[in-house]
């Protein structure tokens, strides 16, 4: 596979878009870790909510256990504080749910920025390259044998405009093997793909 040109105007052109998809990518991750730890501030309230659940928890929990012991009476003064026990457990509960519901929305953020902005620019900036690489490919092999096959590409799909700026008539030219329309052809294609030009064939 060849990623790159060898004509420099054509290379520098890869090289700087190559540079910008990176560095794009690397924005938009900063732009996400950004975003994410400023919703995960949001979980702030929550583990106050948990601190105090747990402390009413520990607190009656600590009460309870010392009114069990009391005479008559403790095992009644037990459950009832026991009671706020449990409140405070449903309450650090509660808490604990909010962070992670924080958490995960703080995550589901930082991804979607990911995927909405860095990844059609990166499946586009591939799609292009890998496009070129095997059009690449294909022309150098084709410049190893002959320059026939590279000015019947260009006949192809190459502009009018630029056809006939060649010859009055390229695709008679290249049919009757005028050799010098069929090196300027092949010439031509590989021009498009920025590689250099085919080595004239002796006759």
């Amino acid at each position: 596979m060849r990623f790159y040109a060898e004509r420099p105007l054509r290379l520098l052109r890869q090289v700087l878009a190559d540079v910008l998809v990176v560095a794009w990518v690397v924005l938009v991750v900063t732009v996400a870790r950004a975003a994410y730890d400023l919703v995960q501030q949001l979980r702030s309230p929550a583990l106050t909510l948990v601190t105090a659940g747990e402390a009413i928890r520990s607190t009656f929990a600590g009460a309870a256990d010392t009114a069990g012991r009391v005479p008559v009476v403790g095992d009644d003064l037990a459950r009832s504080l026991g009671t706020g026990a449990g409140a405070g457990a449903s309450l650090a509960a509660a808490g604990r749910e909010q962070v992670q519901t924080v958490t995960d929305a703080a995550l589901g953020t930082a991804v979607g920025i990911v995927v909405l902005a860095a990844l059609p620019v990166v499946l586009i900036w591939l799609t292009v390259r890998v496009r070129y690489a095997r059009a690449a490919r294909s022309a150098v092999v084709a410049r190893r044998v002959d320059s026939d096959l590279l000015a019947l590409r260009a006949l192809a799909h190459m502009p009018v405009r630029r056809l006939l700026a060649l010859s009055d008539d390229p695709a008679a030219a290249w049919r009757r093997d005028d050799r010098d329309v069929v090196h300027r052809l092949a010439e031509l294609e590989l021009r498009s793909l920025g590689l250099r030009s085919p080595r004239v064939r002796a006759d």
